[in-house]
């Protein structure tokens, strides 16, 4: 049975990359900095190891995969902590890039870099030729992440890179447009009809995160890519105000009404982001199969599931 190792696995995205690849036969090995694993991960992983890969990667040669959740990830943090971003994300991929340029067996790496690194001011959608826009110390970490790849696969590694752009699913956590605008809806009394929202006119490319996950195994089981990075998106830009109804819908409150609150504004936000998964559809045959509709309802079924 193939090992593959899954860095950062505590997370969203990595509770439905563990499902996945467990169901495709896969021995999966997770990795994260907390003390215990997520419980609900216990039916998909055979190990789990606690470690800091800021600091060091554990003894793990003989292995097929890994694929690198793990990182610093939120954008507007970054701002905050520049160096920590750049300096941890970098220090990660050093200690196992360094680690597998030692071993004989050179597992398939697919390293996750992020659609958060392109100019927005740039004609849609966006192509993996596209215009880099260094927005950000997350984007600056992210692209420095990206040259780390080049440089280990130049030293004989198998390297891939994804760039996701956003996420959207079951399991999201607050802080995120869809978990955010569910709270603020849930938590209403049956009397109450008002929620304050941020600026709901800009559009960004979802895509559900089981969708993305089955792009990161395709990534990681096809032995011949012709390039280092692949774009993962929607090739569709959905507005806020359209989450906001269906999210409405799915909850039967259409009486529900939003104000917006400057404070949750942001002034540079781009108007518009779409990517476009081209290449990576040409390489593998991937597509996204999860409709808008589809994906909220099963994320509002997964919310009450927590609750109970």
């Amino acid at each position: 049975m193939a090992k593959i190792v899954v860095t950062g696995i505590n997370g969203f995205v990595g509770f439905h990359l563990a499902q996945l690849l467990s169901s495709k036969g896969y021995d999966v090995i997770g990795i994260g900095i907390e003390a215990k694993m997520n419980a609900n991960l216990t039916p998909f992983v055979s190990e789990y190891y606690v470690v800091d890969l800021v600091q060091n990667y554990p003894e793990l040669p003989d292995v097929d995969g890994l694929i690198h959740l793990a990182g610093f990830s939120a954008v507007g943090p970054s701002y905050d902590n520049p160096q920590r971003y750049i300096n941890g994300n970098t220090a990660m991929v050093t200690n196992i890039g360094e680690y597998y340029a030692k071993q004989a067996k050179k597992p398939r790496i697919v390293m996750i870099s992020s659609g958060a690194i392109y100019d927005g001011e740039q004609p849609m959608p966006i192509s993996e030729t596209s215009e880099i826009g260094f927005g950000s110390p997350y984007a600056v970490s992210k692209v420095a992440v990206e040259n780390q790849a080049r440089y280990y696969n130049k030293r004989g590694l198998n390297i891939v890179v994804a760039r996701p752009f956003n996420h959207i699913g079951p399991g999201q956590g607050k802080g995120f447009l869809l978990p955010d605008l569910y709270g603020r809806i849930s938590e209403l009394a049956a009397h109450e009809h008002e929620i304050s929202v941020g600026n709901l006119a800009t559009a960004r490319d979802y895509t559900d995160v089981r969708d993305i996950v089955k792009a990161y195994v395709m990534l990681l089981e096809k032995p011949d890519m012709q390039h280092l990075v692949y774009n993962i998106s929607s090739n569709i830009s959905i507005k806020g105000t359209q989450i906001l109804q269906t999210v409405l819908d799915a909850l039967g409150r259409q009486d529900v009404q939003y104000q917006i609150d400057p404070t949750l504004v942001r002034p540079t936000d781009i108007l518009q982001i779409q990517g476009s998964h081209q290449r990576l559809t040409g390489e593998t045959g991937w597509e996204p199969s999860y409709d808008l509709a589809t994906t909220i309802n099963d994320f509002i079924t997964y919310a009450r599931q927590e609750v109970k």
